[in-house]
């Protein structure tokens, strides 16, 4: 068990305008080369509406990813749903997993989205939590 390891779920509103895949693309690198130098792993899920993320590892390494989250003008009304401390990892595998990004994944996300109009707003921390995790474990199923 690593020292001090915690959890974050949050979520936030999209403020890129124009196309914003290229963007996304462009976090996504980043995350993974920031988090994987920090120790951070997690899941990301984003609609044109909002971001969904799970970040997990050392509580000092969530925090500063946190900050720097909250200071991004692609981010607006950051919300934190939960953070505790945990005893293990539920993306020990992923230093950004990014759910999502294939054609059956876009289908699966637009019934979500269809369901619960994809509104982390509207859900709880272990609601989130529960959708990325299964969607990661999916992804790395497929992956194999």
């Amino acid at each position: 068990m690593e020292l001090s390891l915690a959890r974050l779920v949050y979520y936030s509103r999209n403020r890129i305008a124009g196309d914003a895949l290229p963007e996304i693309d462009a976090i996504l690198a980043s995350s993974r080369r920031n988090n994987a130098g920090a120790g951070v792993t997690g899941a990301l899920l984003f609609n044109m509406g909002c971001f969904g993320q799970i970040l997990e590892g050392p509580r000092r390494a969530v925090e500063a990813t946190f900050e720097r989250i909250q200071r991004d003008e692609r981010h607006g009304e950051v919300s934190l749903l939960d953070f505790q401390g945990i005893d293990e990892r539920a993306f020990s595998n992923w230093s950004m997993a990014f759910v999502g990004s294939s054609k059956l994944d876009e289908d699966r996300f637009a019934d979500i989205a269809g369901q619960s109009g994809f509104d982390p707003s509207r859900m709880s921390a272990d609601s989130l939590f529960e959708i990325l995790h299964s969607l990661a474990l999916e992804e790395e199923r497929r992956s194999d």
